[in-house]
């Protein structure tokens, strides 16, 4: 048991190094098996092929950045429900979006790998995945303040990409920005500076 254990991690490692050197395409499992001291039979006893030992890798860190921004959201939609949305304190977002910085980082790594060497998997997509859970939400959230106020309907398009600019500046802190603290500082102002377009979008109706 404690071999297998021993066998498995020197496969991941090995295989972690050869994705983010060569990228998905490119990467070798012959490469990874030599590097790792094992046999290819060895691998194909922990991993069906090499989709499946990528996805080893990148699993768990997509499944804990889904849990930090589904948890964010669904304290969203309650407020939405309960009618307490435009009266809370939008701190709360600022901190969201720390939280997500913090998984990020804490899974560089593996966030980087699949942002920049996923292409030929089935996470090459990754972002788009983001970017509709977020539309959907700033959906939510649009249809709530326009009947609150009374605004016009904010059109699909312009939610799409108010989504996807949020994904992208993440996506562009953690690829430019090695420091996580200097990262902190300023996904805060990315996250003061985009609610303060968000409520601008309402700003005439809001004042009446």
């Amino acid at each position: 048991m404690k071999d297998n254990k021993e066998t498995k991690e020197k496969l991941l490692t090995s295989a972690k190094k050869e994705f983010i050197e060569k990228g998905y395409l490119s990467a070798s499992l012959r490469n990874i098996c030599k590097n790792a001291g094992v046999t290819t039979g060895a691998l194909y006893f922990f991993f069906e092929d090499k989709q499946d030992l990528y996805g080893a890798l990148v699993a768990e860190p997509i499944k804990k950045l889904h849990a930090v921004m589904n948890r964010h959201y669904a304290e969203e939609q309650a407020q939405i429900n309960a009618g307490l949305l435009m009266e809370t304190d939008r701190d709360d977002d600022v901190e969201a979006a720390i939280a997500i910085l913090r998984c990020l980082y804490l899974h560089r790594d593996e966030f980087m790998m699949l942002l920049t060497k996923s292409q030929g998997s089935c996470y090459e997509k990754i972002t788009d995945d983001f970017v509709m859970i977020t539309e959907k939400h700033f959906r939510q959230i649009a249809d709530n303040m326009e009947k609150c106020y009374g605004a016009p309907r904010v059109a699909d398009y312009l939610i799409h990409w108010i989504a996807h600019m949020l994904i992208d500046a993440f996506i562009h802190i953690l690829t430019h920005e090695v420091s996580e603290e200097a990262a902190v500082v300023h996904v805060q102002q990315v996250i003061k500076y985009m609610i303060g377009g968000w409520f601008g979008l309402f700003a005439p109706e809001m004042k009446d």
